[in-house]
């Protein structure tokens, strides 16, 4: 599958040497970037584009790879088990502390409602919700979405924001317990890449199976010998880190036509 469009600093965009499947989203005059990105495509004819930051008014800094110590295999051994100590425990083992903060997901879900021009009760999935703070804030954002979270965490789940609770179970993104084209959007930030390969390609599959056309993901990728080494040192839980066209071809095999990001260590 090939990129369509790609940020690559601020506002810059480059177009790609070719065009995917057509498909057109609506977009608010305020998204500047995003818009004036998706114009270009439309008036070369080149529909839709795969590949698209929806996660840019997410908090990222730059220095993050030097905010936790030297990790070892046991780290992320009990990294694996996605209980207490890797969402509140030791920063060695996780999140070092996993709270609510609205500066996170307020204006994201913002975005993703106007570049996916959802109605006002759309049906939104979030594959590896953790403890609803994305949900949380769609609900605020659309009071009358219908929300609906899994995570394989019972941790998270059991923790989750009390508001939140009632539309969050736990679940395994390899096996989504909902019927074909159940939701509007289905999304799945920072959760795949944590299954060995054909376990992602088969929640990939579930991801495409149960939505309606709409889907955006973020996984671990790296683009770079040195991207490579920095992601390797990082990384607690993630059982498939590919290069980004290794990703691409994934998605292709897996017959994932939804969106997509990059999460990277710069």
């Amino acid at each position: 599958m090939s990129t369509l469009l790609r940020q690559q600093s601020g506002a810059q965009w480059t177009l790609p040497q070719q065009a995917g499947q057509p498909r057109t989203h609506a977009r608010r005059p305020d998204d500047h970037n995003l818009t004036a990105a998706i114009r270009v495509t439309q008036c070369l004819g080149l529909g839709h584009m795969p590949e698209v930051n929806l996660m840019e008014h997410y908090p990222k800094r730059k220095e993050r790879q030097t905010e936790r110590p030297v990790i070892t295999e046991a780290d992320k051994s009990l990294a694996k088990q996605f209980g207490r100590d890797y969402f509140d425990g030791l920063r060695r083992h996780g999140y070092g502390g996993y709270e609510y903060h609205p500066r996170f997901w307020t204006e994201t879900v913002r975005l993703m409602r106007d570049y996916y021009d959802l109605p006002g009760d759309a049906a939104i999935l979030d594959v590896g919700c953790a403890k609803g703070f994305m949900l949380y804030d769609f609900s605020l954002l659309m009071p009358n979405a219908r929300l609906t979270g899994i995570d394989i965490s019972e941790y998270a789940v059991a923790n989750a924001l009390e508001p939140m609770k009632p539309f969050i179970r736990t679940g395994n993104a390899v096996s989504l317990e909902f019927p074909d084209r159940s939701f509007d959007l289905v999304l799945a930030i920072n959760t795949i890449h944590n299954l060995p390969y054909e376990a992602c390609k088969r929640s990939l599959q579930e991801i495409q199976r149960v939505s309606r056309g709409k889907a955006f993901i973020m996984v671990d990728a790296y683009r770079s010998e040195l991207e490579h080494k920095a992601m390797l040192e990082w990384v607690l839980t993630a059982e498939t880190v590919l290069h980004a066209n290794e990703w691409r071809e994934l998605f292709a095999s897996a017959g994932y036509e939804g969106d997509y990001w990059w999460w990277t260590v710069e």
